[in-house]
């Protein structure tokens, strides 16, 4: 009989890679999720995080939590369905919607039980799902919960979208899916020619808008709104835990679709709500986002920024138009040990490494913040550019 810890025991890539010294995961924050934080006993400027507006620290977010803690305590300790619903619950969904211009909004626990729960309940046995290859893995998981099947198209290749719908049966339901900011490269969807073959071929269009909300967009509405399809974009999802500065998901659709997923969605019925702080930190979020517009113009100054800095320094980049600025280093091992070397120089970035890229095709990822200074986003450069002018010693 075979072992089905052996598995584990032939695991040995982490042991490997912490011993030649360039173990990149788990570094522990001793601050704030800030531009600067304290990390392992040591000042780093912090180019790795999702916080792209910068609300974890700003004053009426941390007050809204603190008052919900004292006011409904830690947790609900149920689902939405039965006991765990609160009023607050109820005016989240409600501003979040009108701020998308949506009927109504579903909220979930994180952001990618949100993938779950509704590709799950939406995508039946005889629908077909058609993602890009680059999307997130949420959503292909939340593909493989479903009973259809999944298509997939070479990342941002609408000939082979096309292809793809082409191949589906008539009398089959067709989701496409996709990321509306791609959360590696930093690219945006070709959402207007997504819509015009979504309504050639009569499929629906969801967007994974994780990295678009507070981002791009009138206003931070994300991807349909910064190309003009908000009414052509039949689902989008998205996340607290980004510009939103908390924890959870939610979907924006119209009423009916909305309430199929509520009443047919297992990971959002099985599962318990989210916590009132979380609940409330968002809610006042989204507060700081729709009274300050200028934010996310804001986020792209900075942003292009560091893009022309790190250009202007000879370093190469993946060109893209948003705060997610990937840096070749092509190789894992290079990848491992130039990530090291900048956080050791006061950088902290994200190396990205196979499955997530192919393997010459590695990067560091980069992300911004809204309230970077230009005095602090000027010396992240430096300091990257210095590491990656050194040549690595054998």
């Amino acid at each position: 009989m075979a072992d089905i810890f052996e598995k584990c025991f032939d695991f040995t890539a982490v042991e490997e890679v912490k011993n030649k010294g360039v173990y990149p995961y788990f570094h522990a924050l001793e601050s704030r999720q800030d531009v600067e934080v304290m990390m392992e006993g040591k000042r780093r400027i912090m180019l790795g995080s999702n916080n792209y507006l910068g609300l974890t620290t700003h004053p009426e977010v941390i007050e809204a939590g603190l008052k919900a803690l004292e006011q409904y305590g830690s947790g609900c300790s149920g689902s939405r369905f039965l006991n765990g619903t609160l009023d607050m619950h109820i005016q989240l969904e409600k501003e979040l919607a009108e701020f998308l211009r949506k009927d109504e909004v579903v909220t979930f626990s994180t952001g990618f039980q949100s993938n779950l729960g509704i590709i799950s309940a939406i995508v039946g046995r005889h629908d077909y799902v058609i993602c890009d290859r680059e999307n997130h893995a949420s959503i292909y998981d939340g593909c493989k919960l479903s009973f259809g099947k999944m298509l997939r198209y070479k990342h941002a290749d609408m000939e082979d979208l096309e292809k793809a719908l082409q191949s589906v049966p008539e009398s089959a339901g067709i989701l496409i899916i996709t990321d509306g900011v791609f959360s590696m490269g930093g690219d945006i969807a070709n959402l207007p020619e997504i819509v015009r073959l979504a309504r050639q071929y009569g499929a629906r269009v969801m967007v994974d808008d994780a990295h678009g909300l507070g981002v791009i967009g009138e206003g931070g509405r994300g991807t349909a709104s910064y190309f003009g399809l908000e009414d052509e974009v039949d689902i989008y999802m998205g996340t607290f835990s980004k510009s939103l500065a908390s924890l959870g998901g939610y979907m924006a659709a119209s009423e009916r679709v909305a309430n199929y997923v509520r009443h047919n969605s297992r990971p959002f019925i099985f599962s318990a709500s989210i916590t009132p702080a979380s609940c409330a930190t968002a809610l006042a979020a989204l507060k700081v986002l729709r009274e300050h517009p200028e934010l996310p113009e804001n986020l792209r100054a900075i942003s292009a920024r560091a893009r022309k800095g790190l250009i202007d320094r000879g370093v190469k980049i993946r060109m893209s138009d948003t705060p997610i600025i990937p840096i070749y280093t092509y190789d894992p091992d290079s990848t491992l040990i130039r990530a090291k070397q900048v956080y050791e120089a006061g950088v902290y970035v994200n190396p990205v490494l196979p499955p997530a890229t192919a393997p010459t095709e590695c990067l560091l990822r980069t992300s911004y913040m809204a309230n970077l200074t230009e005095a602090l986003v000027d010396e992240a450069v430096e300091i990257i550019a210095d590491v990656l002018a050194t040549p690595i010693a054998l």
